[in-house]
């Protein structure tokens, strides 16, 4: 785009000597402020339209460039021309200035979304204890790089604990809604004993929230979200589904859902049913990698409209480590959709190395002071 107005003019240096002199070709000049501001500033724009008139005279009268009489110069259908470009040309330093504020106001947008976005969805560590940990997080808005999907993993006394989610709707409610579970989780998963324990917890924060909110929609508030904790003395996972999609366990030479048919449901609708959350307890051995997802993974489509095939990539990777299986993952994400993502995505892999005893160990006790 910022060199859209060089090209025009060489366009028009060919388009030139090979016309008739009876069409004069020069009057297309008058557009280049405007396609000057597409890229440029309005000092640029101005000196555009300066150079864009100088240009036109020069076209009109001068015998050896043009094949026209120096009289030309003058013609009442040039002089309108010069005219015109000082029009546009004032136009165009117009629409660059405003264009030039409205860049400004969008980049410190921009930073202020990612700054938010580092407070809400802060990057996980890379290591606890003996584990290893990864995150990946896309917008499907480009310009906002923030919305209602949410992850966590914090170490506790009774083992790491995880949670991914998904909040229903778009916007600021739902960015609100993440920040206030995220709150909420940070501060239960150290207190609550039990996994089943801390996902009722979760139910009655966000039961709070959409009663504060108010309206005639708190049925249609909740949020979707996996829970899982590594205990300290590790060899297994315990995993409670409150309506997600189940998180997938890769092992050498297999892929396997944590599925055992009995998800109970999203957070804030767990008055419907009298035992909404069971804990349901896998072997999670050295070597083995916990993956957690949100429903943008599965549900990006290619352009004929298939959906991403998530367990047979997994199972034609095989077993990369965190940050390498979800660098994989997102660009196969990219590539799937043609870099047309509809909806946010959020992943978090856990992974127990082979040479690593297996143990988590419980966090270190803080000084009084």
């Amino acid at each position: 785009m910022r060199w859209l107005p060089v090209l025009y003019v060489a366009a028009l240096l060919v388009i030139e000597p090979v016309t008739p002199v009876d069409w004069p070709v020069s009057f297309v000049l008058v557009a280049l402020p405007l396609v000057t501001a597409f890229a440029h500033g309005p000092v640029a724009v101005a000196c555009a339209t300066v150079f864009a008139v100088l240009f036109e005279g020069v076209l009109a009268g001068t015998p050896c460039c043009a094949g026209r009489p120096v009289a030309y110069l003058w013609d009442r259908h040039y002089v309108a021309a010069y005219v015109c470009t000082a029009l546009v040309g004032a136009l165009g330093t117009i629409v660059a200035a405003h264009r030039t504020r409205r860049e400004r106001t969008l980049a410190d947008l921009r930073y202020v979304a990612e700054t938010a976005q580092r407070v809400l969805l802060r990057p996980v560590p890379r290591r606890i204890g003996n584990l290893v940990l990864g995150s990946l997080y896309l917008s499907a808005a480009a310009e906002a790089r923030i919305g209602g999907d949410l992850y966590e993993a914090v170490r506790t006394a009774h083992g790491v604990r995880l949670l991914i989610g998904d909040v229903r709707g778009k916007g600021l409610l739902a960015v609100e809604t993440a920040a206030a579970l995220l709150g909420a989780f940070r501060e239960a998963a150290h207190d609550e004993p039990d996994l089943a324990a801390l996902a009722r917890r979760m139910e009655r924060s966000m039961s709070r929230r959409s009663d504060q909110l108010g309206g005639n929609e708190t049925g249609e508030r909740f949020v979707t979200a996996v829970f899982a904790e590594i205990p300290a003395d590790g060899g297994r996972v315990r995993v409670v589904n409150c309506g997600h999609p189940p998180p997938l366990l890769v092992r050498p030479g297999e892929v396997l859902e944590l599925d055992r048919g009995r998800p109970g449901p999203p957070l804030n609708l767990g008055m419907l049913v009298d035992d909404p959350y069971h804990v349901d307890e896998y072997a999670f051995r050295p070597g083995d990698l916990l993956l957690l997802y949100t429903d943008g993974v599965t549900e990006t489509r290619d352009p004929a409209g298939e959906f991403y095939p998530l367990l047979q990539r997994m199972r034609s990777w095989g077993r990369p480590p965190p940050h390498e299986l979800l660098e994989r993952l997102h660009h196969d994400l990219l590539h799937h959709s043609r870099d047309r993502l509809r909806d946010d995505i959020a992943a978090l892999a856990v992974w127990l190395p082979a040479d690593e005893p297996s143990r988590t160990p419980a966090p270190a006790r803080q000084a009084p002071w």
